[in-house]
């Protein structure tokens, strides 16, 4: 077999596969353009929120949380410290919808090396409903928000999660950070729950009372530095499955420093390799730049040159991601294909860094994924049951 065949193959296979993923997640994320029903028999819900510091969609995402149009929820907000700025502003919403079943628990129980779960601790076992949402701060909930977690549960379900979708993109940096979440990571993840290997993701997660406290309850979570892989291998372990919503929900992200998005996704790099290395191992072929490489050399052979090739193989897959931003309402601009290819060259270098240490910062934690300190930081926490 010559370079140019090989070269062709591989041009062939991974444009098939990123068309296939495409396919696959425009298929659950493209806009239906109304809302899902109310289930006939709405069960109590509860959405509990930990929260740290003021965003610049805080009273947006605040707003969204209290406009939701199921008939039967409560909220429980959850601070860590009393002196956070958030917690006025909580409070004014509270108080802003006294007809809600609203209130802010404010405490930290040192359960784990995971800041976010400790700070959920307390919502956890404070709600008073077999159903639970655990859904981070930042994210921007449509009304119909219950409804669409509520309509992806099936009989073998342990969990039910949305990936975030980057939306109200401030600057280039943004629209960045956009290409990673939207087009590159949902879309995989949705491949990914089709071809039977879904696994939960933190941003939304919706579980039944019984399915987490028969895993070790909600300390179990605390096993992993991450707390949706500890979620995914604990209901793995049940024989359950991790499923997905359709239309995952926005995370808006206004202006973003290039050197944030970096550290950012380098840190999810690293949680991805030290919890599930087999899985994250091949990422490094999910690049557009496999596809492109391979179009170049192959081109000759067929009668194109190298730069058309590769020209003709990038149009290909940028369009691809057009048009899976254009069905499901992404943010989609000029600008994007140039964000996707940024992102695209960063990602071997992302995953390069992800096997270089094991510290990284989060909300100013200086953390480690290693099992040696994981171990250590939770040598306290109570047995599990």
């Amino acid at each position: 077999m010559t370079i140019s065949a090989l070269a062709a193959g591989v041009c062939v296979s991974t444009g098939a596969l990123h068309a296939l993923s495409v396919g696959l997640a425009s298929w659950r994320c493209i806009w239906r353009g109304k809302l899902t029903p109310i289930p006939e028999e709405a069960p109590q819900v509860t959405i509990v929120q930990p929260l740290c510091g003021v965003e610049a969609f805080t009273r947006d995402t605040l707003r969204s949380i209290f406009a939701l149009n199921y008939p039967n929820y409560e909220i429980i907000f959850c601070l860590a410290r009393d002196d956070d700025p958030i917690a006025p502003l909580v409070e004014g919403a509270i108080a802003a919808h006294p007809a809600r079943n609203a209130r802010l628990l404010i405490g930290d129980d040192k359960v784990s090396a995971n800041p976010k779960l400790n700070n959920v601790v307390k919502g956890w076992k404070a709600a008073r409903t077999d159903w639970v949402i655990i859904a981070d701060s930042n994210v921007l909930m449509p009304p119909d928000y219950i409804q669409r977690m509520l309509a992806s549960w099936r009989p073998d379900t342990g969990i039910v999660c949305a990936p975030p979708i980057g939306s109200r993109p401030g600057n280039f940096a943004a629209e960045v950070e956009c290409g990673f979440l939207n087009t590159y990571e949902a879309r995989w993840q949705y491949a990914g729950e089709a071809a039977g290997f879904g696994f939960a993701q933190g941003k939304n997660m919706l579980w039944r009372r019984r399915t987490l406290e028969v895993g070790g309850g909600i300390e179990a979570l605390g096993a992993e530095i991450a707390e949706d892989a500890a979620a995914t291998k604990l209901i793995h372990a049940q024989g359950l499955e991790a499923h997905l919503a359709n239309q995952p929900f926005e995370q808006p992200l206004g202006a973003r420093r290039l050197k944030d998005v970096w550290a950012r996704q380098s840190r999810w790099a690293r949680l991805r390799r030290v919890t599930f290395p087999w899985q994250f191992a091949p990422e490094i072929l999910t690049t557009s730049l496999l596809t492109i490489v391979a179009a170049a050399v192959a081109g000759p052979t067929f009668g194109l040159n190298a730069f058309a090739s590769a020209a003709l193989a990038a149009i290909f897959w940028y369009g691809a991601e057009a048009l899976l931003a254009l069905f499901s309402r992404w943010p989609l601009s000029w600008r994007s294909p140039f964000a996707w290819a940024l992102r695209d060259v960063l990602l071997p270098f992302i995953w390069l860094w992800a096997w270089t240490s094991d510290s990284f910062v989060w909300r100013g934690n200086a953390m480690r994924v290693d099992e040696p300190e994981l171990e250590e930081a939770t040598a306290g926490r109570p047995p599990r049951t």
